[in-house]
């Protein structure tokens, strides 16, 4: 795992300079090419062949390709048996075999690469750039487009070193407040853009650019496998053994995260059965005493504790060492993107320690809420029917009734929030299960020129069209499955789990993710996936064979923190401050008089705004960093 970045147009004097920005990603060894108008750099984190063999910038036998390669390939060894005879290898590493796959298949080798990578290959023969990301978007992938220059990189504040259009994007920052996170393409530079999951773009060293090409799409076909269940979680438990043997290829040490949920728990149990006899280094994180329960979260500890003595693994628990006003803008440098969520930190804090004991090489069991169904907004579509049949009128009153409930209580905060999309149409409540506050007020909240530039703009919108992707699939399970994994897997999820274990040299990786169980997934009868309420049933069933069944079916939390009590307590000097007429009225974005209205009512319990208001204070602090060189990483 590494950190890449590159351009085209730019003068580029001191390519350490440049590299700098994204050390952090690849602490072993840096290097960088330049010819033409081209620029390539690449800093290290040795994985597999640790030798100098495996430095990069890399370059083909013949001297006409060079590449730079973010990520893991776990079939390279598959992918290579292909090559041998053809090219001669000088190392044993993935990079070569990318590299090789490049040149004798083109854009094509892509498809065959089961695992996370984004990279660029320069063919210096026909000046043409050649830049990629994976399947599911695990790694992450920057590009910035001027005229005839370009930049890409694995991390946005690479950009900061060159001269860039630093104007913003409205849209992306509404959907920043709409959803704490932006869906797509869109991030708070107007100029960048994120290259979407399974997308390649080429270029040439004039700047002249082909169309992005989508060489990879989710089989979500409507058509599922005609089997019976058993046989269907039999093959389930086949192909995640397969998934996490692939992706424990390693030449260094290999730990786990273990939260004591479900998914980590399970990646864990697999493992032990590949390799019994090893005491696998695992971490989980200690959030300390604050009120859970307000917050909708139940205490994982115990039970990451009992899964651990059970496979007799090694756990490391990680206090919670949360300071976060202090935290709080290094949280959002690292992020890239002013993204409004605490668990960020506890993954850095995780890494951080893994990384004090010498591990490079995290798993972890992130996606399987996305692939199989393991969200509530998920379960709320079972009563679609019965909010169907609800009148306009009624629904209209009814959500006017549920806006008056206090905002304290989570079960509470879940009613408001499916009672608020009554009268809208299947998708709109789909797309409302995403929102934190409605379109209307989130709009409200910028200055009114904002407002201006936001004229017929609908975060939602980004949501739904997702749908024309995938017009045979007709179950509406499997149609917000693709949103998650479109979306708020990797817009959030994924995009927080790089870039903090990457803050600190460990490379995460997801077994979940894994091209053919992804495959699998989209196969499998939507019903085994949610049957009579039951999120994830089908993974359940193969979890019974490794697991006990109260860590099984225990309610669903995760790494949480006290949010709503940090933005009515710990945060209120900061909110004042970062949030205060002046500051507000200096930088243009927000209304003072809507934001100090939405506070006073959040406080009050009349709304539950506390994650919104961290959104605000998000972007500002983005802002502040990214655009005014203010750097707190």
């Amino acid at each position: 795992m590494c950190g890449i970045v590159g351009s085209i147009g730019f003068k580029v004097k001191d390519g350490a300079d440049v590299l700098s920005c994204i050390a952090h990603r690849g602490p072993d060894s840096q290097g960088s090419f330049a010819e033409d108008n081209v620029f390539l750099g690449h800093t290290r984190l040795s994985i597999q062949d640790l030798s100098e063999n495996g430095n990069q910038p890399m370059f083909s036998s013949d001297g006409r390709y060079v590449i730079v390669f973010n990520g893991e390939i776990y079939n390279h060894l598959d992918v290579r048996a292909k090559l041998e005879g053809e090219f001669s290898f000088r190392s044993t590493g993935d990079t070569e075999t990318v590299l090789n796959a490049y040149r004798k298949f083109g854009p094509a080798c892509l498809n065959m690469l089961n695992g996370i990578f984004a990279l660029a290959i320069y063919d210096r023969h026909t000046k043409n750039l050649f830049i990629a990301r994976d399947q599911m978007g695990v790694k992450p992938l920057y590009i910035y487009r001027e005229g005839e220059k370009l930049l890409f990189s694995s991390e946005i504040k690479s950009f900061l070193k060159f001269s860039i259009d630093k104007s913003l994007d409205p849209c992306a920052l509404v959907n920043y407040m709409t959803f704490l996170w932006a869906p797509g393409e869109l991030t708070p530079f107007l100029k960048v853009r994120k290259l979407l999951p399974g997308h390649y773009i080429t270029t040439n060293a004039t700047g002249r650019f082909t169309d992005t090409v989508k060489y990879y799409q989710l089989s979500f076909n409507g058509r599922y496998l005609n089997h019976t269940d058993e046989q269907l979680i039999d093959l389930l438990e086949e192909k995640l053994i397969s998934a996490v043997k692939r992706q424990m290829l390693s030449d260094v040490p290999v730990g786990f995260f273990l939260s004591g949920g479900l998914d980590s728990s399970l990646i864990v149990a697999i493992a032990k059965k590949l390799y019994p006899e090893a005491r696998f280094p695992c971490f989980t994180i200690d959030v300390g005493g604050w009120d859970k329960g307000k917050e909708g979260f139940t205490d994982d500890l115990e039970y990451a504790r009992k899964v651990a003595t059970l496979l007799n693994v090694d756990l490391h628990v990680v206090k919670a060492d949360i300071d976060i006003v202090r935290d709080f803008d290094k949280m959002i440098w690292h992020l890239d993107e002013p993204q409004a969520d605490a668990a960020p930190l506890n993954v850095l804090n995780i890494a951080d320690l893994a990384r004090m004991q010498g591990i490079k090489v995290l798993l972890g069991g992130t996606g399987g809420d996305d692939l199989f169904s393991g969200y509530r907004r998920h379960q709320a579509l079972a009563y679609e029917r019965y909010f169907n049949a609800v009148p306009p009128f009624v629904g209209k009153l009814l959500a006017y009734l549920a806006s008056k409930m206090p905002a304290h209580h989570p079960t509470l905060r879940r009613i408001r929030r499916v009672m608020r999309s009554l009268g809208k149409t299947t998708d709109g409540r789909m797309a409302d299960f995403f929102t934190w506050l409605s379109v209307d007020t989130v709009k409200s909240l910028f200055s009114p020129e904002w407002q201006n530039k936001l004229t017929g703009y609908s975060p939602v919108s980004e949501l739904m069209k997702l749908n024309a992707d995938i017009p045979e699939e007709k179950s509406r399970l499997n149609q917000m499955l693709y949103w998650e994994m479109k979306t708020f897997l990797v817009d959030h999820n994924l995009n927080y789990t790089d870039k903090m274990a990457m803050a600190v040299g460990v490379e995460a990786r997801v077994p979940f993710l894994d091209l053919e169980l992804v495959e699998f997934s989209t196969s499998l009868p939507p019903q085994l996936k949610l049957r009579n309420g039951e999120t994830k049933y089908i993974l359940k069933k193969v979890a019974e064979r490794y697991l006990p069944k109260d860590i099984i079916y225990r309610p669903k939390t995760g790494f949480g923190a006290p949010v709503r009590e940090w933005i009515t307590g710990d945060m209120q000097d900061l909110i004042k401050q970062r949030l205060s007429p002046e500051h507000i009225g200096k930088a243009g974005v927000f209304n003072y008089d809507k934001v100090q209205q939405l506070i006073r009512e959040n406080i009050s319990g009349k709304v539950d705004a506390s994650y919104s208001i961290w959104a605000i204070l998000a972007i500002d602090s983005w802002i502040n960093q990214y655009t005014k060189n203010n750097h707190h990483g």
